[in-house]
């Protein structure tokens, strides 16, 4: 179990936070201790790293039943998988947490940059950190060029494991990869 405050040092209470979600599993806790700690969220998905097309928008689709369960708004971004291709180029072979994951982190949190930029919310964040199979300070890592990034580590305080428990109630759709062709390729069977 991981310890210590959910918030970084710089943390404010009652703002704004625009929450880049992955996956609605990993959204549903981090949401929730969102919400507990008097923030207001507006989901961001933006995952055009998911393969193929069609699991992005089933994905979506469970990311819009949690906005819904939450009465949160919910911003999707249009899926552009070449970009994302153009990004990881030479690094498919890169094992899980290796250089191409750090890439992806990369590129997820710079398009959460500009839409906080864009829509002028000084803080955002990433689910990404709830997943036991995320290396948080990689995330934070590729999270630093970033001044509105806020170093949210959602695995603490049983993220995870609510996690899990918020998919069974609401009944949402758990998938068996992170989302990339790589990833899938390389999934436990």
């Amino acid at each position: 179990m991981n310890s210590g405050p959910l918030f970084p040092e710089n943390a404010q209470d009652n703002r704004i936070v625009l929450l880049h979600t992955c996956c609605a599993p990993c959204g549903s806790s981090s949401i929730e201790r969102l919400l507990h700690e008097k923030n207001e969220v507006t989901i961001f998905f933006s995952n055009s790293n998911i393969f193929p097309e069609e699991e992005f928008f089933k994905r979506l689709h469970y990311v819009e039943k949690l906005a819904n369960f939450y009465k949160i708004a919910l911003i999707p971004d249009i899926y552009d998988h070449e970009s994302w291709k153009k990004k990881v180029s030479g690094l498919e072979n890169e094992p899980e947490t290796g250089k191409r994951c750090f890439e992806c982190f990369k590129f997820n949190l710079e398009k959460t940059a500009q839409k906080a930029q864009q829509l002028s919310i000084s803080s955002f964040a990433t689910t990404l950190t709830v997943s036991p199979h995320k290396n948080s300070m990689q995330i934070f890592e590729a999270g630093k060029n970033f001044p509105e990034f806020n170093k949210y580590d959602f695995k603490k305080q049983n993220g995870f494991l609510r996690s899990i428990e918020l998919s069974k109630e609401l009944d949402l759709y758990r998938q068996e990869y992170c989302g990339c062709e790589f990833s899938l390729k390389n999934r436990v069977r």
